[in-house]
């Protein structure tokens, strides 16, 4: 699914459903990362809770995220990949849930707050309707985990450090640490996210031979500074990052 990818994420029906959309379109990603506002996103800084906060004023409901991909794949074939905290796929309905995002076109769903040995049912009905899962793994994640994540993973979701996503100055040494520990055991792509936000990043992650890069905080405070010009900067900021 990834090969040197660029994965950008954005939060849902932010500022509205139609605007994700458009931000989608504009943006030069090779994956999108499509994130369902919760008001309790713990493993998030700032910049996106923020978002989450103001998508879930607006009205966000998660059938907006289905919305989203459908128009998104009637125009444009770019993969997509649906991220959640475990409440709203509940309060859904697991079977429902899934059922929507594959009928919408979502090829994985990373459910943020659920391990791999506590996903049984909801990762059943995944495999039942053909959709990927992706699990995370920490830089302390042991090589027996990092095992399972592998065997059960579309690809490998590492966070790149401890603590909350977020724009940072430069990628930890942890994080080299961690892919070139992870790539030993795992046979599956590595795409690394949780700080990544600037060019030298991408580039030094690709080089330590991560398969995906994923960039969220700073394209979700681009849309936050500039408002209806950030379709415009988006473009400009990913391209930036892919070349």
């Amino acid at each position: 699914m990834i090969s040197k990818s660029l994965i950008v994420f954005l939060p849902a029906g932010y500022p509205s459903k139609e605007r994700t959309l458009e931000f989608m379109l504009s943006a030069n990603a090779d994956i999108f990362e499509i994130g369902i506002p919760f008001s309790d996103p713990i493993a998030d800084g700032e910049t996106i809770q923020n978002a989450y906060f103001k998508a879930l004023s607006s009205g966000f409901r998660v059938d907006d995220v289905f919305w989203i991909a459908r128009r998104f794949l009637e125009i444009d074939e770019r993969d997509l990949i649906l991220m959640s905290y475990f409440n709203p796929i509940y309060r859904h309905g697991l079977k429902k849930f899934v059922e929507k995002a594959y009928g919408s076109g979502f090829k994985a769903i990373l459910v943020v707050d659920l391990p791999f040995d506590e996903a049984g049912e909801f990762f059943d009905i995944c495999r039942d309707f053909g959709i990927g899962n992706i699990f995370l793994a920490a830089p302390n994640t042991s090589e027996e985990r990092l095992r399972i994540i592998d065997e059960l993973s579309t690809f490998i979701y590492l966070v790149s450090t401890y603590g909350v996503t977020g724009e940072r100055e430069k990628v930890s040494e942890i994080a080299f640490k961690a892919l070139n520990n992870a790539k030993k055991v795992c046979k599956k792509p590595i795409a690394v996210g949780f700080g990544v936000s600037k060019k030298n990043h991408v580039d030094e992650l690709f080089k330590a031979g991560a398969d995906g890069v994923v960039v969220g905080s700073a394209v979700v405070k681009l849309i936050e500074e500039c408002g209806e010009r950030a379709e415009k900067e988006i473009a400009k900021f990913t391209s930036k990052l892919k070349n």
